[in-house]
């Protein structure tokens, strides 16, 4: 018998997030079994480099496509495929963490097609503004540019509400800071890359496109454009 008063101990994840969280750990479990010997055989050891081969994000052959300004669709598609797939367990574990916690509040706080377009539209960001300012040729894998996106968008939240109730608004960015600042310790001892220039990016697109995504944003700005 349903009782109506019964809360549940946890709220329950909006479907956007959980679709998304479901084809990331989905990918990652197989190639992960595969990887303990569990699942493909001997050759099952080769699967993650062959999905970074197929669906990552390469820069120089962007760079390729600029200057050539040919866009085979199968290229063009890794702006779009790069997130689904991890380097390791282990990055793929913090991405889905942070992918939970932030897309619940973002979906929650915009709406879930917002929280798709956020996602998508900020991992496309990083991975193209990553693309035109450096030369790696290191492949750019993984969901850490589209939740990066996600923490600009709940920046963005945060940043308006603290406007709203006279507070600091230079709060609003310290989840960045504490990341970014992790990082740049982290890579005083080894040696982490040039990726952060892509999940940086992320977090500028997801900030930058809450200015027209996020509910009543553009009826602020035709009403501030009306008052000047």
């Amino acid at each position: 018998m349903h009782d109506p008063d019964f809360q549940p101990p946890v709220n329950p994840l909006p479907p956007a997030v959980v679709a998304i969280f479901v084809c990331i750990a989905g990918i990652e479990g197989i190639l992960s079994l595969a990887e303990a010997g569990l699942i493909g055989g001997p050759q099952a050891i080769g699967w993650r480099l062959g999905l970074i081969r197929d669906y990552g994000f390469s820069g120089q052959i962007f760079d390729l496509m600029v200057r050539n300004g040919v866009w085979p669709i199968n290229e063009v598609l890794r702006v779009l495929s790069y997130p689904f797939i991890n380097r390791g367990f282990v990055e793929g574990l913090f991405a889905l963490v942070l992918l939970l916690a932030l897309g619940k509040m973002v979906a929650e706080a915009m709406g879930q097609l917002v929280f798709v377009a956020l996602f998508v539209l900020s991992g496309v960001g990083g991975a193209v503004i990553y693309a035109l300012l450096l030369n790696d040729p290191v492949w750019l894998v993984g969901a850490y540019p589209s939740v990066y996106g996600l923490i600009g968008a709940y920046s963005f939240v945060m940043w308006r509400t603290l406007g709203a109730t006279g507070g600091p608004q230079h709060r609003a960015f310290s989840l960045i800071a504490i990341l970014m600042g992790i990082q740049l310790l982290w890579g005083v001892f080894f040696n982490t890359g040039t990726t952060w220039v892509a999940e940086l990016a992320g977090f500028v697109c997801g900030f930058g496109l809450s200015f027209l995504l996020a509910p009543g944003e553009w009826r602020r700005i035709r009403d501030q454009i009306r008052r000047q």
